[in-house]
């Protein structure tokens, strides 16, 4: 079987992660999973091409110039030609608009859509009328979780017999020193009179947009600031709210204790060494940092929102809050700040959910068989 994944990438965030270790799982299975990427002039995405070739992904780049670019559509079809692939499966929303038209347009037999996010955006006139055709265009869809599949059928008009809900996997994990993994992160917060014991790390890691809630995180953590004077917030991750909420940390006289920490390519490592994970989204397609913290043994305090509740157990794996809310957000890490154990037993918990609900080789085996199956009815 021949199978053509296409996707826009500006960076490589969840969604994008997870591709890889999808490809890479097919092609164990003897599936040749290609990704074409839409990328954008000036930004060729080579270090995301060089991990996908490290994985033995063979990977094709294609210039996006604009968001309309209509030329696009038979240079795609050009390249499925050449490939004559037996499945296209697209992810988000530049590669649904350019793939699957381009793919029917070369006689593609099947073409499968992946939905990875409820974005607000997806509400509105004309985007909301263009994935209602879209739907109608494939053949199957995969939504990462039971709320998108919602969100799909109310939103985009998604009928639900096409609708096949596969949750992100994660690879098995090899085993991290935890002392090792936080000397350094530990070295970056440490104030005077401060022992490396004592030290306890509040990870958060993500896009820094208004979606993710961070200042939500920045306003619940000063309420506590002085109760849990060893306890220091480190945010991973870039973006357009960076130099606003520094500002904000600094209004809120956490100088020294709210680290912002830019991008991070050693995840693994940087979820080892923490003590809590905090996600306080207003809205998450899934949340793969998520089954990260999970695999570090990380109790989650996060937003009760999208498809979140489906991964986090309240009050078992960790602890959910409603978005937004400063005051539920605080409660939440007073009651793990200060009960140690309960973030350990939470932590484990996590562990073995992931092991038992959300493991690469489930993903990779569900959206294969879905492939088999649609070919057979074609």
């Amino acid at each position: 079987m021949r199978v053509a994944h296409v996707i826009k990438v500006v960076r490589a965030a969840g969604a994008e992660r997870h591709l890889l270790t999808l490809l890479a799982g097919l092609r164990d299975r003897d599936i040749d999973a290609r990704l074409m990427v839409l990328v954008e002039p000036g930004n060729d995405m080579q270090s995301y091409a060089d991990e996908a070739g490290a994985r033995a992904i063979p990977v094709e780049r294609l210039t996006i110039r604009r968001d309309l670019d209509p030329a696009l559509f038979s240079r795609l079809r050009d390249r499925f030609r050449a490939f004559q692939p037996d499945v296209v499966h697209t992810h988000l929303l530049h590669a649904d608009l350019y793939g699957i038209p381009a793919a029917r347009w070369a006689g593609v037999p099947v073409v499968v859509s992946s939905r990875h996010n409820d974005d607000s955006f997806r509400r509105r006139f004309p985007i909301q009328q263009v994935n209602r055709l879209l739907w109608r265009m494939a053949d199957a869809g995969i939504v990462i979780s039971d709320a998108l599949a919602r969100f799909s059928v109310e939103v985009e008009g998604a009928p639900s017999s096409k609708i096949h809900r596969i949750y992100y996997g994660l690879e098995a994990t090899k085993p991290l020193d935890r002392g090792r993994a936080r000397a350094a992160l530990v070295s970056q917060a440490l104030t005077q009179g401060e022992g490396e014991q004592d030290i306890v790390l509040i990870g958060m890691a993500c896009r820094l947009v208004e979606q993710k809630g961070v200042t939500y995180a920045i306003q619940a953590f000063a309420r506590l600031a002085q109760q849990f004077p060893a306890a220091h917030l480190l945010v991973a991750g870039e973006g357009a709210l960076r130099a606003a909420l520094e500002a904000e940390a600094a209004a809120l006289g956490l100088n020294g204790r709210v680290h912002f920490l830019g991008w991070r390519g050693d995840m693994p490592t940087y979820m080892a060494a923490l003590d809590l994970f905090l996600m306080p989204s207003l809205w998450e397609g899934f949340g793969l940092v998520l089954l990260e913290a999970m695999a570090r043994v990380v109790p989650i305090i996060a937003s009760r929102v999208s498809a979140i509740p489906e991964i986090v157990v309240d009050g078992e794996t960790g602890l959910l809050v409603p978005a937004r809310d400063v005051a539920g957000l605080a409660a939440a890490l007073e009651n793990l700040l200060a009960d140690k154990p309960l973030r350990q037993y939470m932590g484990l918990q996590g562990q073995d959910r992931l092991e038992t609900h959300f493991s690469a080789a489930h993903m990779v085996e569900a959206t294969a068989a879905l492939y088999y199956t649609l070919l057979d009815m074609n």
